[in-house]
């Protein structure tokens, strides 16, 4: 009971924590670089904190775009996609991720990268926690500074400066969406040294950010998206049931 208590108690404190205070190392970065000794390579960590305000709006759109569009609307787990992922793994065999920003946000910084039944709980718990406490800037802020972007390259920060040699603040549309399009497997795919199937997912990422309205809007402007967006759902639901009656 009191070791339920302690990581309840450590947990939530450090989720409240983070809220506040940047995120300067992660259980991943501490996990790449133990892998990198056991494989006698070069010790390699590229990590710099950085403010939301001090990273190109590009940066955030673009991963809006690519790897979430819905994160302004869920509150972290987007039943939806899960139920279109199970539709294609069930109808064409084809398994498709359906992990949020939030999800993939407290994965890099509160847990470990593989995948089990036990991580995949803890990483529900901790997106319940971050979305109750943090704000979506304050998510999207913490995930630009955490995701991995290459090999032993760690936030927006450090693949500008190793992969554009310039800042975070200074990318362009796009070089943001070109490091977007490597987020599905950054330790495979480069930025710096692009594919044509990172080319082409480029282009697509600049598409759906065009389809997005090439901004991300504010706290105030997602509370009224999410409160239309309800109202359309009602509205909907409504007619719906008129219709069956």
């Amino acid at each position: 009971m009191w070791i339920l208590i302690l990581f309840f108690g450590m947990s939530i404190l450090s989720v409240i924590a983070y809220k506040y205070f940047p995120v300067y190392i992660t259980p991943l970065m501490v996990i790449r670089c133990c892998e990198q000794i056991k494989n006698s390579e070069k010790l390699k960590l590229k990590h710099e904190w950085k403010d939301l305000d001090d990273i190109s709006e590009d940066m955030a759109v673009a991963v809006w775009a690519s790897e979430d569009q819905r994160f302004i609307y869920h509150n972290g787990i987007d039943r939806e996609a899960i139920e279109k992922a199970l539709e294609e793994r069930r109808t064409k065999g084809r398994i498709r991720g359906a992990s949020t920003i939030s999800q993939q946000t407290a994965k890099n910084v509160f847990l470990w990268p593989e995948s089990s039944w036990l991580r995949k709980c803890l990483e529900a718990y901790f997106t319940v926690l971050i979305e109750t406490f943090w704000d979506k800037h304050r998510i999207m802020e913490v995930y630009l500074n955490s995701i991995e972007m290459g090999n032993g390259i760690y936030g927006a920060e450090a693949v500008a400066r190793e992969h554009f040699g310039c800042s975070a603040k200074d990318l362009t549309r796009q070089q943001c969406a070109l490091i977007a399009a490597t987020l599905p497997n950054p330790r495979k795919y480069s930025s710096s040294t692009p594919s044509q199937y990172i080319l082409k997912r480029q282009k697509w990422v600049l598409k759906q950010m065009r389809n997005l309205g090439n901004k991300f809007p504010s706290e105030e402007e997602i509370e009224t998206l999410r409160e239309v967006k309800r109202i359309k759902e009602k509205k909907k639901k409504d007619e719906k049931k008129k219709g069956n009656q």
